[in-house]
């Protein structure tokens, strides 16, 4: 078997060989009055006509010999086969064509429609001209890219051989249209915030660090999708307003976390959390509908149906009937000695994290759909208490097949207790945790003119996740890689 540099020299051949004939290798068109998709569509009254027609792609695969060859063409949306024959085309594009073209190379070929004797779609070639001479080869068809790091690292490759792959690219990219579509048929504004921040907030989590040379400042890139700056908006008199955009977390990756990703975020003035969860319900569903035609899904080991109702899960209770442990009344201790118990590894022993790891263990445990309610004020610095019971806030999270799929609460709009939360989160970060939440005193400043009651919530790509049943990274299109050495 000829090695890589071996078939990367050939194509150099070849490629010198259609130079010389006056062939350009890289032309920056070729004929193309349509794409295959098209073609098959089509294609009855295009043969009827026996007119001539152009079409182009990569070539997949070269059947035959001799007088004919069947070669089929790819371009992404469709495959369609041409036919190349000895006494239908000039002796000169004939040996062109077999001496210089391989699979995986671009070209356009220009001819009539046929249909062959068992009853393929084709195109007999008249003509045909290179549009892009690959130097490399794909991968072989039955084996492909096995290794799951090339996959993701050569993910181009990947697109090529997979056509389940970019059908996801392709769902993904509906996803995000019906959420928008959604939120315009509900009245919001879409609106852009921006990602560049002096101090990162809507979410506890770590951040990227750059600098601004202009300023000579350090700046973050957000961890949320503007929330801190939508609510401003609130105050500034919008009443609805959304943003979907890319946010940065610098924090460890898993099956459902990444450093980058898709957020939606949404503010509604005059709304609380119940509004806010009706919603996500009716929005959730919707997705489900328009994207896959269904509202029943798999994901890990659980199974799960949209339509079902939504059951409320109290924070505390949920953690007391799966550990035994009462958060309210448990010291760092009990709480350190139960998770050492459940072989649950922790980072930090602020009684905040080690809150937070212990509702982590119940949540896989929760089919759902749910939504988690009576959170800690401990853990929503930006959500408005319960009525008559400070310990506790106005959030809710959606809770599906073992996960968190969104996060939304009435906002707190009180700035004297919005700066009380601020400090607690700053003594936080001063003992060292990095995923507690930057205080804004800009923020406070602006609660101190007024925001109206609003109801805040945000979700992401883990939905999409869950919804096809695979870790978040791969349904990015170019995820992240390590550089490959050497």
């Amino acid at each position: 078997m000829a090695s890589l540099e071996e078939i990367r020299q050939t194509r150099l051949n070849k490629l010198e060989i259609l130079k010389k004939y006056g062939m350009d290798p890289y032309p920056a068109s070729v004929p193309r009055d349509f794409c295959l998709a098209d073609a098959k569509d089509r294609f009855k009254e295009n043969e009827a006509s026996g007119k001539a027609f152009s079409m182009a792609g990569r070539i997949r695969a070269i059947r035959g010999q001799g007088a004919i060859l069947f070669i089929v063409l790819d371009d992404g949306k469709a495959t369609f086969q041409a036919v190349i024959k000895k006494d239908t085309l000039s002796p000169e594009l004939f040996s062109l064509f077999t001496e210089t073209v391989d699979i995986g190379d671009f070209i356009s070929v220009t001819g009539t429609f046929f249909t062959t004797q068992r009853g393929e779609q084709s195109i007999l070639v008249a003509s045909w001209t290179m549009a892009t001479k690959a130097l490399l080869p794909l991968p072989e068809k039955w084996h492909g890219l096995v290794d799951p790091d090339e996959k993701l690292r050569k993910r181009y490759l990947d697109f090529i051989m997979d056509p389940e792959l970019r059908d996801l690219m392709f769902k993904k990219a509906k996803f995000w249209e019906t959420v928008r579509a959604f939120m315009k048929e509900e009245g919001f504004l879409e609106v852009e915030t921006p990602t560049l921040e002096v101090t990162t907030g809507g979410a506890e989590a770590a951040p990227f660090k750059t600098h601004h040379n202009d300023f000579d400042l350090d700046v973050f890139l957000r961890i949320s999708v503007g929330e801190l700056w939508q609510k401003r908006l609130m105050a500034g008199g919008f009443q609805k307003t959304y943003e979907i955009g890319r946010v940065y977390r610098n924090e460890g990756s898993s099956p459902e976390h990444l450093q980058e990703f898709t957020n939606l975020e949404f503010y509604w003035a005059y709304a609380d959390y119940n509004d806010g969860m009706d919603m996500v319900v009716k929005l959730y569903k919707k997705i489900a509908m328009e994207v896959f035609g269904k509202t029943a899904f798999t994901y890990n080991d659980h199974s799960f149906d949209l339509n079902n109702e939504w059951v409320k899960i109290d924070y505390t209770k949920e953690i007391k009937k799966q550990t035994g442990i009462d958060i309210i009344k448990a010291t760092d201790e009990e709480m350190k000695a139960k998770l050492y118990a459940l072989k649950v590894s922790f980072d930090g022993t602020n009684r905040e994290r080690l809150v937070d790891t212990l509702w982590k263990y119940c949540r896989k445990n929760i089919t759902g759909p749910a939504f988690l309610i009576n959170h800690p004020t401990i853990v929503a610095p930006l959500a408005k208490s319960v009525k008559n019971d400070p310990s506790i806030v106005q959030m809710f999270q959606p809770i599906i097949a073992g996960t968190e799929i969104g996060r939304g609460y009435s906002e707190l709009n009180d700035p004297i207790d919005q700066q009380q939360r601020f400090d607690i989160q700053q003594k936080l970060l001063e003992g060292g945790d990095e995923e507690a939440m930057m205080p804004d005193h800009e923020f406070v400043e602006m609660l101190e003119h007024g925001m109206p009651p609003t109801c805040g919530y945000g979700f992401g790509e883990r939905l999409f996740a869950v919804l096809v049943n695979k870790p978040l990274r791969e349904t990015q299109t170019f995820p992240l890689m390590r550089p490959k050495i050497g």
